[in-house]
């Protein structure tokens, strides 16, 4: 007995572009915290490139700055949110 496999439609938005491509006075640092939270989910973590929309090579450099913020503490490793 063989089950007839269903096929799920796969749906694809349209691709974001690169913020720091498209605009070139935006400028990575790792003492910008207000840009470096755009790429940080609510938990904490970097968010990855093909939700953020960044090239390789931006977010190469975007997690680059957000690991130095969090070494000179100004940003957090883990949420601020407490449990209860």
């Amino acid at each position: 007995m063989a089950f007839a496999k269903k096929s799920s439609p796969r749906r694809f938005g349209r691709r974001k572009g690169c913020r720091f491509c498209a605009d070139n006075t935006l400028k990575i640092d790792y003492k910008e915290v207000r840009t470096l939270r755009y790429f940080i989910s609510e938990r904490g973590k970097i968010v990855p490139r093909r939700i953020s929309g960044n090239c390789a090579i931006h977010q190469r450099k975007v997690t680059e700055a957000i690991k130095r913020a969090r070494n000179i503490a100004l940003l957090s490793f883990t949420s601020n949110r407490t449990v209860d």
